[in-house]
Protein backbone atom coordinates (compact mmCIF):
# COMPACT_ATOMS: atom_id res chain seq x y z
CA UNK A 1 0.00 0.00 0.00
CA UNK A 2 1.21 3.59 -1.02
CA UNK A 3 2.03 5.79 1.94
CA UNK A 4 0.35 9.06 1.70
CA UNK A 5 2.52 12.35 1.50
CA UNK A 6 3.08 14.28 4.41
CA UNK A 7 0.86 17.72 3.97
CA UNK A 8 2.80 20.31 4.04
CA UNK A 9 5.49 18.71 2.61
CA UNK A 10 8.93 18.84 4.43
CA UNK A 11 10.84 20.39 1.42
CA UNK A 12 8.39 23.14 0.67
CA UNK A 13 10.19 26.47 0.88
CA UNK A 14 9.85 29.09 3.59
CA UNK A 15 9.04 32.68 3.46
CA UNK A 16 8.05 35.84 6.28
CA UNK A 17 5.92 37.80 4.14
CA UNK A 18 3.57 40.82 5.37
CA UNK A 19 0.87 40.01 7.27
CA UNK A 20 -1.29 39.67 8.38
CA UNK A 21 -1.94 36.28 6.80
CA UNK A 22 -5.55 34.77 6.97
CA UNK A 23 -6.89 32.01 5.64
CA UNK A 24 -8.03 32.27 1.91
CA UNK A 25 -5.97 35.42 1.74
CA UNK A 26 -3.61 35.40 -1.42
CA UNK A 27 -0.40 37.53 -1.02
CA UNK A 28 1.66 39.06 -3.98
CA UNK A 29 5.25 37.62 -4.08
CA UNK A 30 7.47 40.06 -5.84
CA UNK A 31 11.19 40.85 -6.06
CA UNK A 32 14.18 39.01 -4.57
CA UNK A 33 11.45 36.36 -2.30
CA UNK A 34 10.00 35.93 -6.16
CA UNK A 35 13.09 35.33 -7.68
CA UNK A 36 13.94 32.96 -5.27
CA UNK A 37 10.63 31.09 -5.33
CA UNK A 38 10.67 30.42 -9.46
CA UNK A 39 14.43 30.58 -10.26
CA UNK A 40 15.86 28.93 -7.25
CA UNK A 41 12.99 26.48 -5.82
CA UNK A 42 10.92 26.25 -9.36
CA UNK A 43 7.62 26.62 -7.90
CA UNK A 44 4.63 25.55 -10.19
CA UNK A 45 1.34 26.30 -9.93
CA UNK A 46 -0.35 24.12 -6.98
CA UNK A 47 2.99 23.96 -4.61
CA UNK A 48 2.43 24.52 -1.51
CA UNK A 49 4.89 27.02 0.26
CA UNK A 50 5.25 27.63 4.27
CA UNK A 51 4.55 31.76 5.45
CA UNK A 52 5.07 32.80 8.35
CA UNK A 53 4.05 36.78 9.38
CA UNK A 54 5.61 37.59 13.07
CA UNK A 55 2.38 37.91 14.04
CA UNK A 56 -0.60 35.03 13.07
CA UNK A 57 2.41 32.17 13.38
CA UNK A 58 2.98 29.82 9.96
CA UNK A 59 0.47 29.03 7.05
CA UNK A 60 0.94 26.70 4.87
CA UNK A 61 0.16 28.65 1.44
CA UNK A 62 -0.31 27.26 -2.32
CA UNK A 63 1.08 29.27 -5.47
CA UNK A 64 -1.93 29.68 -7.61
CA UNK A 65 -0.47 32.26 -10.27
CA UNK A 66 3.67 32.28 -11.23
CA UNK A 67 4.58 34.69 -13.64
CA UNK A 68 8.54 35.72 -14.52
CA UNK A 69 8.42 38.40 -11.64
CA UNK A 70 6.03 37.40 -9.17
CA UNK A 71 4.09 34.78 -7.33
CA UNK A 72 0.72 34.60 -5.72
CA UNK A 73 0.13 32.50 -3.02
CA UNK A 74 -3.17 31.77 -1.35
CA UNK A 75 -3.09 30.82 2.40
CA UNK A 76 -4.85 27.27 3.16
CA UNK A 77 -4.06 26.26 6.64
CA UNK A 78 -2.89 28.01 9.54
CA UNK A 79 -0.16 25.17 11.25
CA UNK A 80 1.18 27.32 14.13
CA UNK A 81 1.14 30.06 15.94
CA UNK A 82 3.20 32.43 16.50
CA UNK A 83 5.78 30.81 19.02
CA UNK A 84 6.60 32.53 22.72
CA UNK A 85 9.77 34.32 22.85
CA UNK A 86 11.70 34.74 26.02
CA UNK A 87 11.90 37.94 27.55
CA UNK A 88 15.53 38.64 27.02
CA UNK A 89 17.49 41.71 25.27
CA UNK A 90 20.91 41.18 23.21
CA UNK A 91 22.62 44.54 23.91
CA UNK A 92 25.85 43.87 21.62
CA UNK A 93 28.74 46.57 20.58
CA UNK A 94 28.90 46.47 16.86
CA UNK A 95 31.87 44.84 15.62
CA UNK A 96 32.96 44.49 11.89
CA UNK A 97 30.50 43.88 9.35
CA UNK A 98 31.13 39.76 9.37
CA UNK A 99 31.48 38.93 12.89
CA UNK A 100 27.86 41.40 13.88
CA UNK A 101 26.28 39.45 10.66
CA UNK A 102 26.64 36.49 12.79
CA UNK A 103 25.88 38.11 15.92
CA UNK A 104 22.78 38.99 14.07
CA UNK A 105 22.16 35.21 12.46
CA UNK A 106 22.75 33.03 15.44
CA UNK A 107 20.94 35.19 18.12
CA UNK A 108 18.06 34.96 15.85
CA UNK A 109 18.40 30.92 16.05
CA UNK A 110 18.81 30.79 19.23
CA UNK A 111 15.33 33.21 20.01
CA UNK A 112 16.27 36.25 21.11
CA UNK A 113 13.32 38.77 21.95
CA UNK A 114 15.71 42.02 20.54
CA UNK A 115 19.02 43.18 19.35
CA UNK A 116 20.11 46.55 20.67
CA UNK A 117 23.45 47.75 19.01
CA UNK A 118 25.66 49.35 21.15
CA UNK A 119 28.41 52.14 20.08
CA UNK A 120 31.34 52.05 22.49
CA UNK A 121 34.35 53.73 22.58
CA UNK A 122 36.38 51.22 21.34
CA UNK A 123 34.16 50.21 18.49
CA UNK A 124 35.56 49.95 14.86
CA UNK A 125 32.02 50.50 13.65
CA UNK A 126 29.16 53.13 14.69
CA UNK A 127 26.22 52.39 12.17
CA UNK A 128 24.47 49.42 11.14
CA UNK A 129 22.44 48.95 7.67
CA UNK A 130 18.89 48.51 8.95
CA UNK A 131 17.85 46.81 5.68
CA UNK A 132 20.88 44.37 5.62
CA UNK A 133 19.90 43.54 9.22
CA UNK A 134 16.64 42.39 8.92
CA UNK A 135 17.37 40.19 5.91
CA UNK A 136 19.86 38.61 7.86
CA UNK A 137 17.51 37.86 10.53
CA UNK A 138 14.67 36.85 8.40
CA UNK A 139 16.68 34.57 6.12
CA UNK A 140 18.37 32.84 9.49
CA UNK A 141 14.86 32.26 10.86
CA UNK A 142 13.58 31.14 7.65
CA UNK A 143 15.95 28.53 7.77
CA UNK A 144 15.68 27.81 11.43
CA UNK A 145 11.95 27.11 10.86
CA UNK A 146 10.78 29.78 13.67
CA UNK A 147 7.70 31.69 13.31
CA UNK A 148 8.91 34.81 15.14
CA UNK A 149 11.62 37.47 14.45
CA UNK A 150 13.83 39.29 16.75
CA UNK A 151 12.79 42.88 16.79
CA UNK A 152 16.25 45.32 15.90
CA UNK A 153 16.43 48.76 17.56
CA UNK A 154 18.80 51.14 16.47
CA UNK A 155 22.46 51.63 16.98
CA UNK A 156 22.76 53.87 20.70
CA UNK A 157 25.49 54.88 22.80
CA UNK A 158 26.82 53.45 25.20
CA UNK A 159 26.04 56.62 27.49
CA UNK A 160 22.53 56.96 26.38
CA UNK A 161 21.56 53.10 26.94
CA UNK A 162 22.49 53.48 30.61
CA UNK A 163 20.62 57.03 30.94
CA UNK A 164 17.45 55.41 29.59
CA UNK A 165 17.69 51.74 30.87
CA UNK A 166 14.06 50.40 31.89
CA UNK A 167 13.95 50.15 35.46
CA UNK A 168 12.32 46.39 35.62
CA UNK A 169 14.96 45.23 33.04
CA UNK A 170 18.06 43.46 34.43
CA UNK A 171 21.55 43.68 32.73
CA UNK A 172 23.82 41.36 32.96
CA UNK A 173 27.15 42.83 32.28
CA UNK A 174 29.46 40.08 30.60
CA UNK A 175 33.10 41.77 32.10
CA UNK A 176 35.94 40.27 31.26
CA UNK A 177 37.89 41.24 34.31
CA UNK A 178 35.15 39.13 36.08
CA UNK A 179 32.29 38.91 37.98
CA UNK A 180 29.68 35.95 39.03
CA UNK A 181 29.48 32.92 36.78
CA UNK A 182 27.41 33.98 34.64
CA UNK A 183 25.42 30.43 34.36
CA UNK A 184 24.29 30.54 38.09
CA UNK A 185 23.31 34.32 38.09
CA UNK A 186 21.27 33.35 35.07
CA UNK A 187 19.12 30.77 36.46
CA UNK A 188 18.73 32.47 39.95
CA UNK A 189 17.07 35.18 37.81
CA UNK A 190 12.95 35.57 37.06
CA UNK A 191 11.61 38.58 35.28
CA UNK A 192 13.01 40.12 32.21
CA UNK A 193 16.56 40.41 31.31
CA UNK A 194 19.25 41.81 28.93
CA UNK A 195 22.64 40.88 28.33
CA UNK A 196 25.36 43.49 27.49
CA UNK A 197 28.55 42.38 25.53
CA UNK A 198 32.02 44.73 24.62
CA UNK A 199 33.30 45.39 20.92
CA UNK A 200 36.35 43.44 19.84
CA UNK A 201 38.91 45.30 22.79
CA UNK A 202 36.66 45.51 25.03
CA UNK A 203 34.83 48.55 27.55
CA UNK A 204 37.20 50.86 28.48
CA UNK A 205 37.83 51.42 32.38
CA UNK A 206 35.52 54.36 32.36
CA UNK A 207 32.63 52.57 30.84
CA UNK A 208 33.49 49.64 32.70
CA UNK A 209 32.84 51.45 36.07
CA UNK A 210 29.52 53.55 34.72
CA UNK A 211 28.11 50.20 33.63
CA UNK A 212 29.38 48.53 37.11
CA UNK A 213 27.84 51.83 39.07
CA UNK A 214 24.16 51.55 37.17
CA UNK A 215 21.65 49.94 39.45
CA UNK A 216 20.36 47.32 36.91
CA UNK A 217 23.45 45.99 36.28
CA UNK A 218 25.17 42.79 37.40
CA UNK A 219 28.66 41.68 36.27
CA UNK A 220 28.87 38.47 35.05
CA UNK A 221 32.05 36.10 33.92
CA UNK A 222 31.54 34.07 30.56
CA UNK A 223 34.60 31.61 32.09
CA UNK A 224 38.49 32.18 32.21
CA UNK A 225 39.18 32.36 28.84
CA UNK A 226 38.64 35.92 26.71
CA UNK A 227 36.39 35.35 24.15
CA UNK A 228 35.88 37.72 20.80
CA UNK A 229 33.03 39.77 21.15
CA UNK A 230 30.60 37.32 18.39
CA UNK A 231 31.61 34.31 20.29
CA UNK A 232 30.82 35.95 24.06
CA UNK A 233 27.21 37.56 22.59
CA UNK A 234 26.56 33.71 21.02
CA UNK A 235 28.15 32.14 24.33
CA UNK A 236 25.71 34.73 26.72
CA UNK A 237 22.57 33.57 24.68
CA UNK A 238 23.25 30.27 24.34
CA UNK A 239 23.74 30.22 28.29
CA UNK A 240 20.93 32.01 29.29
CA UNK A 241 18.61 30.07 27.13
CA UNK A 242 19.71 26.92 28.97
CA UNK A 243 19.22 28.42 32.58
CA UNK A 244 16.53 31.07 31.95
CA UNK A 245 15.23 30.66 28.78
CA UNK A 246 12.88 27.58 26.53
CA UNK A 247 15.79 25.40 26.87
CA UNK A 248 15.68 24.79 30.58
CA UNK A 249 13.32 23.00 32.60
CA UNK A 250 10.94 26.08 34.14
CA UNK A 251 10.53 27.37 30.01
CA UNK A 252 9.02 24.44 28.92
Amino acid sequence: MTATPAWPPRSAPRLFLEGPLAEGRTVAIEGNQAHYLTRVMRVAVGDVVIACDDATGEWAGEVSAVSKRSVELTMRQHMREREAVPDVWLCAALLKKPNFDLVLEKATELGVARIQPVVTRRCVADKLNAERAATIVTEAAEQCARTALPAIAEPLKLEALLRDWPEERALFFADEQGGEPALERFAAHAGPAALLVGPEGGFDDEERAAIRAHRAAQAITLGPRILRGETASISALALWMAAAGDWSPSGE
